[in-house]
């Protein structure tokens, strides 16, 4: 009986391990609760480090590359700023990198040939510096490199650098104006600037209309103001002449800068308006002539002539003269004569033929001819 009890119990244990699939390995412990888990390690792993496409990408604000470098105390270098505020005094020395840079910077300096600047191309890169820098000095200064074709050279928009500068001095909050009345021209079909600038970036600038007495406010649909620039009228019109000036703020103190007169032009915009006329036509032999060649133009807009006349060929000796004035039309319109007079002494047959102007400016250009005849 005991026997048959054993067996059955034997079967049994059999048939459970049939369904549990095979028998538990042998020398195995049994697992702890959890113990399937993944655990964690302590594998040093080196930090990755984001390719340059991967950083510019991150970073929201695009970067212009600059060429530009501010020479700083102790043979420093820097990026210049946007916008950078100097002493008066200061030595500024701007360097830009390539073998061929070209430079712009506030007019006053290249309209005077002010030897406190120099500029020196060395093999690698140019150098900019000034020297006993005033309020006057105020302004952008810009490089950039250039890609030269034989003697016909082009700016390479890649390679570029610029800061502006304010140049602070005491007493002067406004940048200096070698005048103390200046002429501003309303032109209805482009900006218009009242070139008030400042010496001081936080200064509080203001526009004035001198009579009837009143503050012009800078509400940035008629009038706006760039700190670069001054007062900025968006769309001129004839109701916005007079005269106005400008009143600044900083630092307890208080400016007011020269006066301007706004002057409404309405000579439109385009090549010269040119005519050509002779003192005669019909010459004898031995008399003198003349031949003038007028535009009529804008105030601001400068006129430039060429002329080609018959005797040129054989370098026949004529004086030609250039010349240019502002008239008044009434209600305040302005236009600009520009006129190019050539004169011919003792006529001959050489002379004879036709004389042929050629009116340019920023627009275009314009050429008219007359004929005179040797009679």
């Amino acid at each position: 009986m005991k026997l048959w009890l054993l067996l059955g119990l034997l079967l049994v244990r059999e048939a459970l391990e049939d369904v549990a699939g095979q028998h538990p390995p042998k020398n195995k412990r049994a697992k702890e609760p959890g113990e399937n888990r993944i655990k964690p390690t302590t594998k040093k792993v080196k930090p990755k480090i984001p390719k340059i496409k991967d950083r510019d990408s991150a970073d929201s604000t695009p970067k212009t590359p600059s060429i530009m470098m501010q020479v700083m105390d102790k043979g420093r270098f820097q990026k210049p700023a946007a916008t950078l505020s100097l002493s008066a005094g200061q030595t500024v020395e701007l360097r830009c990198k390539g073998n061929k840079i070209g430079w712009s910077y506030p007019d006053y300096l290249d309209t005077f040939k002010d030897s406190r600047l120099s500029v020196k191309q060395h093999e690698r890169y140019s150098q900019l510096t000034l020297v006993n820098s005033t309020a006057a000095d105020t302004g952008e200064f810009s490089c950039w490199g250039q890609l030269c074709d034989g003697y016909i050279c082009r700016k390479d928009e890649a390679k570029m650098g610029s800061t502006y500068i304010f140049f602070t001095e005491k007493g002067e909050l406004f940048v200096p104006s070698p005048s103390y009345f200046d002429v501003v021209f309303l032109n209805p079909d482009r900006q218009a600037v009242v070139p008030c600038r400042v010496t001081v970036l936080s200064a509080k600038v203001t526009l004035h209309r001198e009579f009837p007495a009143k503050e012009i406010p800078a509400n940035g649909t008629d009038v706006a103001y760039d700190v670069k620039r001054g007062f900025v009228y968006l769309q001129p019109r004839a109701a916005q002449q007079g005269i106005v000036y400008c009143r600044a703020e900083a630092g307890g103190r208080a400016q007011v800068s020269v006066k301007y007169q706004l002057l409404y032009v309405e000579v439109p915009s385009g090549p010269p308006s040119t005519t050509i006329v002779a003192s005669s036509n019909k010459v004898k032999g031995g008399d003198d002539i003349s031949v003038v060649c007028t535009v009529l133009g804008e105030p601001d807009v400068e006129v430039e002539f060429r002329w080609i006349f018959p005797g040129q060929k054989d370098d026949r000796p004529v004086t030609i003269q250039d010349s240019w004035r502002l008239i008044h039309r009434g209600r305040g319109h302005t236009t600009r004569i520009s006129q190019s007079v050539i004169m011919v002494e003792d006529f001959e047959t050489i002379d004879a033929g036709y004389y042929i102007c050629t009116a340019q400016n920023p627009q275009g250009q314009t050429t008219v001819a007359t004929t005179i005849e040797f009679s």
